[in-house]
């Protein structure tokens, strides 16, 4: 039920919740970005791009980083810098790299993926990882690899739990990558410092074109021979880029002034989750409303007509049936949301 394009010119402002990537980049943005120096970086002669890089590794502790042009590039370097073909990966069922990523780590790696059931918060659970740990034996794929994730939809992960879950691999010989897409959002949430959810993991990757607001882009961080591997990973999949520092100008500006603002799109989550709650169409499981998402269930079986109405009135939502899914980001406000719950009582008639 994703929902491709604005569907009224009627002079409303747009208001698009499909994802937190929809969010433009600011004019402060996009004037620094126009200021900074550029070089070639597949020569490693961008120096805008190099600065992003030592902000990011300074930011969550680890000794290097390297810039990747999206989140799933990242993600599929790191595994294929870890593993080796044949290898195996242990990962949550609903984990993006194994549900949302076109089974790359697979199709172009050749590493296999391990899944083990979440709860509705994306839990992970150490017992199920001790599980999934194969013996030293031929018959068996060598387990190698642990894919943790934080956000989950939206939900920020316990983190003494993720730091059990990194000890026991360690201790069994398998590294751990962290997908951090949001990883900031879930620091925000839980007023933490990104380097100690990013401690233990062996190789983090943070997306820079979701809450903070660039128009592209992500970091990979580990340690220098992991993003060594990397980098090779990065050229073989056609990820190196010239002259990028204008991508890489975003993320500086993002990483210096829209993190501490990312409480305000948990607020608004938080604001739109209570109001549609109290409309008895709707199902709305208020605790898994964390950061910025929420997961809406209409009762009756009109997704569609929902979904055209809102569009009617420059509201774009996405999701998939039976759930509507709506990101709050920094080009949504408190009265765009508040519009938005006039548009729902509209549709479903509550006075």
């Amino acid at each position: 039920m994703q929902q491709t394009a604005l569907v009224s010119n009627n002079g409303l402002k747009p208001v698009d919740y499909r994802s937190d990537t929809v969010s433009m980049p600011s004019e402060a943005m996009k004037l620094y970005a126009a200021s900074c120096p550029l070089g070639d970086d597949v020569f490693e002669e961008d120096p805008t791009v190099k600065a992003l890089e030592e902000k990011v590794a300074d930011l969550l502790g680890k000794p290097a980083a390297l810039f990747f042009p999206t989140g799933t590039q990242s993600n599929l370097a790191a595994v294929l810098s870890h593993c080796q073909r044949g290898e195996e990966v242990l990962i949550g069922d609903n984990y993006h790299i194994y549900r949302d990523e076109a089974r790359g780590v697979s199709v172009l790696g050749g590493v296999t993926m391990e899944t083990m059931t979440t709860d509705k918060t994306g839990r992970l659970l150490l017992e199920d990882i001790k599980a999934a740990i194969k013996p030293d034996d031929p018959h068996c794929a060598i387990t190698r690899l642990v894919c943790l994730e934080n956000t989950v939809s939206g939900c920020v992960q316990n983190q003494q739990e993720l730091d059990a879950i990194a000890d026991y691999a360690h201790k069994n010989n398998l590294s751990v990558h962290l997908d951090g897409a949001r990883l900031f959002n879930a620091a925000a949430a839980q007023e933490s410092a990104i380097s100690d959810m990013a401690k233990k993991a062996d190789s983090v990757s943070l997306c820079l074109s979701k809450g903070l607001g660039t128009p592209a882009g992500s970091v990979l961080v580990g340690s220098r021979d992991l993003i060594k591997r990397a980098k090779r990973n990065r050229k073989m999949l056609g990820g190196g880029m010239r002259q990028v520092g204008f991508l890489a100008a975003c993320g500086i500006y993002a990483l210096d002034n829209n993190v501490n603002r990312l409480v305000d799109d948990h607020r608004i989550a938080k604001q739109l989750a209570n109001e549609l709650s109290t409309i008895e169409q709707l199902e709305v499981d208020l605790d898994l409303v964390q950061t910025n998402m929420l997961f809406i269930r209409p009762r009756a079986n009109n997704h569609q007509q929902l979904q055209e109405f809102l569009g009617q009135h420059n509201v774009l939502i996405g999701g998939q049936v039976p759930f509507i899914r709506m990101v709050t980001h920094m080009d949504i406000l408190e009265e765009d949301a508040e519009r938005t719950v006039d548009l729902f009582k509209q549709f479903y008639q509550v006075k």
